[in-house]
């Protein structure tokens, strides 16, 4: 085993190796940029104080992006992770739904955002537009994933009293996946904060716009008070989000176990 174990290191080792060289990831390069880095580090700390009630209100429409984009993408995840789970449709239904998913995944958020810029033009609507089909991408494949992970024993029980699929969807499959739901609704209302702060790199609204306009004219310390907002934003909704794990899905899937017992 041990020899096994061995040879899967060395040829992960290699393969890591091999990479590097094909995309010129090269060691020194980072090594002797380390002093341009420090030289922007020492401009970001020459913060302007003024901009920081820019840098709040441009930040509340970066949340408010994120959390419509949150939203309306898990509502319209919700029935697509239904038609999706193997456990309660036939490949020839969850077949073509997943397909279409996947082909959703394969877009970052950023290039969305591109295509809806486009559609709708400039702002914060294209940003929402492209959470909610990134939202939509990931929820639905994480939903059908726990949809299927249920105990098969109650929906058979179920089943064989001669219930709906509709019936056995709302008394069994919603309550058993409900707080797999909740943790990913707030893994992606944190995740999509983030990315909505980028998106003003393609003009679709947000905080990520005064960002980049400020670093593309190198005027890092303007940027530093933004990313500043964005970092106590961030730990506040990672705190939030503990919280709320702790106090409902936690003490959710307790109460499930008892009952099980």
């Amino acid at each position: 085993m041990n020899q096994k174990n061995n040879l899967i290191v060395g040829i992960i080792i290699a393969l890591v190796v091999v990479a590097s060289y094909n995309v010129d990831a090269n060691p020194l390069d980072f090594v002797e940029g380390l002093p341009n880095l420090a030289i922007v580090a020492e401009e970001m700390t020459q913060v302007d104080a003024e901009l920081f009630g820019t840098a709040f209100w441009s930040m509340l429409e970066t949340i408010q992006m994120a959390f419509i984009g949150t939203m309306v993408g898990v509502v319209i995840s919700l029935p697509l992770s239904m038609i999706a789970a193997r456990n309660l449709n036939s490949k020839f239904v969850y077949g073509p739904v997943r397909a279409i998913l996947a082909a959703i995944r394969t877009f970052p958020s950023i290039l969305w955002a591109i295509l809806f810029v486009i559609m709708v033009g400039l702002g914060p609507f294209a940003g929402v537009l492209a959470i909610i089909m990134y939202t939509v991408g990931f929820v639905t494949k994480l939903q059908y994933e726990s949809i299927e992970t249920i105990d098969s024993d109650p929906m058979d029980a179920v089943s064989s009293i001669g219930v709906s699929k509709w019936q056995m969807i709302r008394y069994v499959v919603l309550p058993e996946s409900a707080p797999h739901l909740l943790s990913q609704m707030l893994y992606m209302f944190d995740y999509n904060i983030r990315q909505t702060s980028i998106l003003g790199l393609v003009g679709a609204g947000g905080i990520g716009f005064y960002i980049i306009n400020y670093i593309k004219f190198f005027e890092y310390g303007k940027a530093a008070v933004f990313m500043i907002v964005v970092l106590i934003t961030v730990l506040i909704f990672d705190w939030a989000s503990v919280k709320i794990r702790d106090k409902y899905i936690i003490k959710s899937q307790h109460g499930m176990e008892v009952n099980a017992n």
